[in-house]
């Protein structure tokens, strides 16, 4: 074993993003601040499983955490992606804004998908596509609407969640600390892409590209929502998204919580007004829909 890094099942996984030590890290970015990890809480009210089999890859099966309101009618299915550099996390950093959400009234699947250590892009891709459709193949059972599905992700999750969102059929999009474009003049992206994409951009331009949701935007990429942290650079290609759907009369909206550090989803006392953000946002427009 590698410090940082353990290999499960012959499956190397890089351990080093957790909330622990996102804490530690930005303490020493704001020590005169009261930043606490936000924990889980297991709400009465919303019924949590944990390591349901969603894909079946021959040598390993592919888990989620399924978070359903007791309750409350499924307003909307969300599949929500954690974050790590494509190298790192898991589903669990999620847990705490997936418990939230549903409280709320939305069904939220929290996927595992293979990360770099593990298989190159589009693996990751291809992963999170099949758990959207998983999620529709159950619509029924678990009480959802299937023209109500939402894919919302964090940093590397981030991504992922606009590339899928402009690239599958889904009614809204929600991208936190998310690059947009690999390549851009606001982008600082370096190894970490390059070590999921397969190459340096000089290397692979093709994939760099196609990687990026700001190559995929068009007129019927759904209402877009951005909440970024104090640096620019992890929503390179956030203006140019917007414009696109701007022209064409599809609502977006930014929230730049400034002095925020990357990650900040999952920390007090950033993580409750992500929770009213995202809410809002989709009251404004897949719930609309009601209307």
């Amino acid at each position: 074993m590698i410090a940082g890094w353990v290999v499960v099942g012959q499956v190397p996984r890089d351990t080093s993003y957790t909330v622990a030590n996102t804490v530690a890290k930005v303490l020493r970015h704001y020590p005169n601040l009261d930043v606490q990890g936000v924990e889980p809480n297991d709400p009465e009210s919303v019924t949590s499983t944990f390591d349901v089999a969603y894909k079946d890859l021959g040598y390993r099966s592919l888990v989620a955490n399924l978070f359903i309101p007791k309750e409350k009618r499924v307003s909307a299915a969300i599949l929500m992606i954690h974050g790590g550099g494509w190298r790192a996390g898991s589903p669990g950093l999620m847990t705490p804004m997936a418990e939230r959400l549903a409280e709320s009234g939305y069904l939220v699947m929290v996927p595992e998908y293979r990360l770099s250590m593990e298989a190159l892009y589009p693996a990751a891709i291809g992963d999170l596509k099949d758990a959207l459709q998983w999620m529709r193949d159950r619509s029924r059972t678990m009480g959802m609407h299937t023209n109500r599905m939402v894919v919302l992700g964090c940093s590397a999750g981030g991504q992922l969640a606009a590339l899928l969102g402009t690239t599958t059929d889904v009614q809204a999009i929600v991208d936190i600390d998310g690059v947009l474009a690999f390549k851009h003049p606001d982008s600082q992206e370096g190894s970490m892409a390059a070590q999921w994409l397969g190459g340096t951009y000089e290397e692979v331009p093709e994939l760099w590209q196609e990687a990026s949701a700001l190559t995929h935007v068009s007129a019927s990429t759904p209402p877009t929502l951005f909440l970024a942290s104090k640096y620019p650079r992890f929503l390179d290609g956030r203006q140019e998204y917007m414009q696109v759907l701007e022209e064409v009369g599809t609502y977006t909206a930014v929230r730049v919580f400034e002095d925020a550090p990357h990650s900040f989803w999952l920390l007090s006392p950033w993580f409750e007004a992500t929770v009213v953000e995202v809410i809002k946002f989709l009251n404004d427009t897949i719930l609309e829909q009601d209307n």
